[in-house]
């Protein structure tokens, strides 16, 4: 085995963190990259995690050279740069577009989901903004309509950034906000989640009980 030539800065509970870390998983890397448990909230932020990182974001990826890739984005795509598998994110063309557009969707679903996350775990009850949380949860609903309506075959077709960024925002839903209830609405979306939940990139990346 490999000596880990990189460090990511993670945590299991962030969605974030969980697409990097299936990434590794389906690409063959995960021997190339050292695993840092980190804790870190709005409110308690973490000096090594800032260093090199200044916004202090979750996840964080320490190269060799000691700079530091941060967001789950740029990441995901440096990563898929350097294995030698058919590439996760499409080089070019419509389909490059297409594959980062939905997984930028269900980015929005996650800020949303993490909006609400935060509103409600952090702030007291008499402080709670009904109008705010209530404009969050729709983005949340729009967006898995959307992924029900126009993009049951495309994420079908290839485990690939979009499908991975679904597969992470709906395991975070039923991990924050089980009483959403959204497979109800969406079975199509169900029924695929259900079946790439089975791979062994998602058994292992799933967020703690």
């Amino acid at each position: 085995m490999s000596v880990p030539s990189m460090t990511l800065f993670y945590n299991l509970a962030s969605p974030f963190a969980r697409k990097v870390l299936i990434l590794l998983h389906e690409t063959g890397q995960l021997d190339r990259v050292a695993l840092l448990p980190t804790q870190v909230s709005p409110v308690s932020p973490d000096a090594a995690l800032n260093q090199g990182n200044p916004a202090g974001k979750l996840p964080a990826l320490r190269l060799a050279d000691g700079n530091v890739i941060h967001d789950s984005r740029v990441i995901l795509e440096y990563l898929d740069t350097q294995h030698v598998g058919n590439p996760l994110i499409p080089r070019e063309g419509s389909a490059r577009w297409r594959r980062l557009t939905l997984a930028s969707l269900a980015d929005a679903l996650l800020d949303a989901a993490l909006l609400i996350r935060y509103e409600t775990a952090l702030r007291p009850p008499e402080k709670h903004w009904d109008l705010w949380l209530d404009n969050q949860a729709e983005k949340i609903r729009r967006s898995l309509a959307y992924f029900e309506q126009n993009a049951i075959a495309e994420l079908s077709s290839h485990f690939d950034i979009a499908a991975i960024s679904v597969a992470a925002a709906l395991g975070y839903l039923d991990f924050r906000q089980p009483d959403l209830d959204w497979r109800n609405s969406c079975p199509q979306l169900a029924n695929w989640f259900a079946d790439v939940s089975q791979r062994p990139s998602m058994q292992s990346t799933q967020p703690p009980v």
